[in-house]
């Protein structure tokens, strides 16, 4: 998406005005100052009226507690995870799913929480493709909570970095190096792609280990991801009111016994504001995961760019026009360009309703006007 600097300076262009460069864009003054106001201005409309926009379609969770009730929305102030910045939640596409066990399972930005076994070679943490674990003829293992008799599905995607053939030999058990519960060999062979692992083991402890061993010597082998979870099929939550929750299950909810305490089936708006489920969750390893439409962020530096792709940059320097036009007390400029606008806009409306089936759901808008 074009910055901060280009949107303001297709503007002025427009205005026969003189235009900013990256070093006087923070000292500007008069009418540069009014078009880089209006700028934001614009975004702010463009996001009012094509708010469900897939750049700002993000999804996040929540973490059951046995016993828990309610949970809080996640703010701009107390994130559960990434960017939560929202203004509206889909209240028809939340899941439960069983959650990650595996603690840095990703390798966003190093190896820790996973602890290393001396081997011949070494065990580091490699920047490639979104984070990797890269072992040298060298094993890391991990502690992970488990319950007895439970049977849980684990994914492992890895890379031969130097396509040359590797082992990555994967153990479960109560133990480092253990192999109680499952004890199998990834082959990699693609440089391009990598290989996954996906397969089941039954837990024999309330702590097993994760083991990941290179077993081939002096090569490189990355480690992209590591997923462990119990082996049981997400679950669709089903949206009901306040009302229906006070009419058919406060009553027993508001009990919180212990043996009413099952695998939750409905998920409702509180007054307060929070997700509220139904039956009481009787576990903490649920993963409440649901899918919304974030904040935008106001333009500030000359480089920011818009949470947008390019198609839109005309739809802000036209708006802008507008607001410029109507500053300069020129209603006949001013009508043109906000008709530009709104032509603009039907015809990336149609677009994103062509191409995606957004459904409006204002049980939740948090959206509150700027100006």
């Amino acid at each position: 998406m074009a910055t901060y600097l280009v949107l303001t300076n297709r503007v002025l262009n427009d205005l026969n005005e003189v235009e900013l460069t990256s070093t006087t864009f923070s000292s500007s003054r008069g009418i540069q100052t009014s078009v880089k106001n209006f700028v934001n201005r614009a975004l702010h409309d463009v996001y009012n009226e094509l708010e469900e926009l897939p750049s700002l379609h993000k999804e996040t969770y929540h973490v059951t507690n046995a016993g828990q009730r309610e949970y809080a929305l996640p703010t701009a102030d107390s994130p559960v995870s990434g960017d939560l910045q929202w203004r509206k939640i889909d209240w028809d596409t939340i899941y439960l799913k069983p959650n990650e066990l595996v603690t840095n399972g990703e390798f966003t930005s190093n190896i820790n929480s996973w602890t290393t076994i001396a081997g011949a070679g070494s065990a580091a943490y490699n920047s490639g493709g979104n984070g990797r674990a890269r072992l040298n003829d060298y094993a890391i293992y991990q502690s992970i909570s488990t319950s007895k008799d439970t049977k849980y599905r684990i994914q492992i995607k890895a890379y031969d970095s130097e396509s040359v053939g590797q082992a990555l030999k994967v153990q479960v058990g109560t133990a480092a190096e253990g192999t109680q519960n499952l004890s199998t060999t990834l082959t990699v062979s693609d440089f391009g792609d990598g290989k996954v692992l996906d397969t089941t083991f039954t837990a024999t402890a309330q702590t097993s280990y994760i083991t990941l061993n290179n077993t081939s010597t002096a090569t490189n082998l990355d480690i992209d991801y590591v997923r462990i979870s119990r082996d049981v099929s997400p679950k669709r939550l089903r949206y009901i009111s306040y009302d229906d929750w006070v009419r058919r299950f406060s009553e027993k909810d508001l009990m919180n016994l212990s043996t009413g305490y099952e695998c939750p089936v409905y998920i409702y708006k509180t007054q307060s504001g929070k997700l509220g489920l139904t039956p009481i969750p009787d576990r903490n390893d649920y993963r409440i995961v649901f899918e919304y439409w974030k904040e935008h962020t106001e333009l500030s530096a000359h480089g920011d760019s818009p949470d947008l792709d390019d198609r839109y940059a005309d739809l802000i320097v036209t708006r802008s026009r507008y607001y410029s036009y109507m500053l300069r007390s020129d209603p006949e400029h001013a009508m043109i360009a906000n008709k530009e606008f709104e032509n603009g806009l039907k015809r990336l409306r149609t677009d994103l309703v062509s191409k995606q089936e957004y459904m409006r759901d204002e049980r939740v808008n948090l959206r509150v006007s700027m100006y």
